[in-house]
């Protein structure tokens, strides 16, 4: 599918170890996700159930910068993100276990209040190392090859949203506990994964001269760039299948949003090299405009053909972006 005499310069190895460690990723937010209402509302905080998820991402949007500045730091100094990657993803995987255990063992009344406290820590301790990881790609890729290598991770991201629905309805007869263990594993394995696949030495060792300080409107916009097209990701899964759905009641918003995943999957490989001949920022550009342009058209959806043409067509633009 991609061999190393097609792109010599690109790290395959170390990219499908990254993949594992953002399938691990995206199971552990699911896992999170399905069971943070839940275990809130079980224990009484019915009014921070639906708050604590809106508060939790303020709280990310104001660290991300942070963790990014002290990442660029420590590849200066280490030559990799590697020390960052695994400080969190052992907070974060200790967090899940002592959750777990919280959940199972019934805290009494007076110590309630920490579960909503060891999941805001979780969620802290996922954007330590979430971010720096992605950051690895570009240790593993060329400029000029990173549509096919983030190809991979699309891939995996899309595949994984594919099977959100049976993993939930999984999760949801095993019980919070065993899923928060699961959780734990899966994060550990991840990074084992990609961990074996590293050479010994730095990966892309950095000198004083070729170091460069990244200035502070530049990061601010790149913030602002991630933070939209994070947002007009989610609507694109939340909205987009919402209003497909009033045309296939036979189908579920999430057998929709799998579906829009699914295409993406399918539709990945070509279009990174679709991406390489137009350039990366070209193509995350067409990419995200039709993404746009599907959340408007999923209001003017007023026929299933219509519809299944807007669902194709926000598949396609994401498999792009």
């Amino acid at each position: 599918m991609m061999s190393s005499e097609s792109s010599p310069s690109v790290l395959w190895r170390q990219v499908w170890g990254l993949a594992a460690l953002l399938a691990a990723i995206v199971f552990s937010w699911m896992a999170y996700g399905l069971y943070q209402p839940k275990v809130l509302n079980q224990l009484g905080f019915v009014t921070l159930a639906s708050s604590l998820g809106v508060i939790q991402a303020v709280l990310g949007a104001a660290i991300e910068p942070l963790v990014g500045a002290y990442s660029d730091r420590i590849m200066q100094h280490f030559g990799n993100r590697l020390p960052l990657i695994t400080v969190g993803i052992t907070l974060a995987g200790l967090l899940f276990v002592i959750t777990a255990l919280c959940v199972h063992t019934n805290l009494p009344q007076g110590w309630h209040w920490l579960l909503p406290v060891m999941m805001t820590l979780w969620v802290i301790a996922m954007i330590i190392f979430r971010g720096p990881a992605i950051a690895l790609l570009r240790q593993f890729a060329p400029v000029e090859a990173l549509p096919q290598a983030n190809s991979v991770l699309i891939l995996v991201f899309s595949f994984m949203g594919c099977l959100g629905p049976l993993l939930s309805e999984w999760l949801s007869t095993i019980g919070a506990s065993l899923t928060f263990v699961i959780g734990a594993i899966s994060l550990m394995t991840g990074a084992a994964l990609l961990y074996t696949t590293l050479p010994r030495h730095r990966l892309t060792p950095l000198s004083r001269k070729t170091s460069v300080a990244v200035d502070c409107s530049r990061s601010l916009l790149t913030f602002l760039v991630g933070l939209g097209t994070s947002a007009e990701v989610n609507l694109m899964l939340q909205l987009l299948p919402n209003q497909a759905q009033t045309q296939f009641p036979f189908l579920s918003s999430a057998q929709l949003s799998s579906g829009i995943l699914l295409i993406a999957t399918l539709t990945v490989l070509p279009l990174s090299e679709l991406a390489a001949r137009l350039g990366s920022k070209r193509a995350m550009t067409m990419g995200l405009v039709a993404m746009a342009i599907c959340l408007g058209l999923a209001i003017a959806a007023t026929n299933p053909l219509i519809a299944f043409g807007t669902v194709l067509a926000a598949g396609l633009s994401f498999g792009l972006a």
